[in-house]
């Protein structure tokens, strides 16, 4: 597998990837990332072509994906690690 190139994006690493005919997109941001893969597609071939792919529309798509899936992971630690209710002070008269 070698990198075909990169997208520039102020919030996204986006890596495209080729091995054999094969074409991979990386989108990563600090805790998150999604991968498409596109088999043998002469539409995919060229950094180009991928880049002309990965439009706004689509780039917005993976964020709102991420900011699910870092949801799935906060209600899977909470469901998981639940947090012991805070101590009752003696009620002073």
């Amino acid at each position: 597998m070698r990198i075909l190139g990169s997208i520039p994006h102020p919030l996204l690493k986006i890596t495209v990837f080729k091995m054999d005919n094969r074409i991979s997109v990386k989108f990563e941001n600090a805790n998150y990332e999604q991968t498409f893969k596109f088999g043998l597609d002469d539409r995919y071939q060229t950094l180009e072509a991928v880049q002309q792919w990965a439009d706004e529309t689509l780039i917005n798509e993976v964020l709102a994906r991420m900011n699910d899936m870092h949801r799935s992971r906060l209600e899977a630690e909470q469901r998981a690690f639940p947090q012991a209710p805070p101590p009752e002070f003696e009620e002073i008269v």
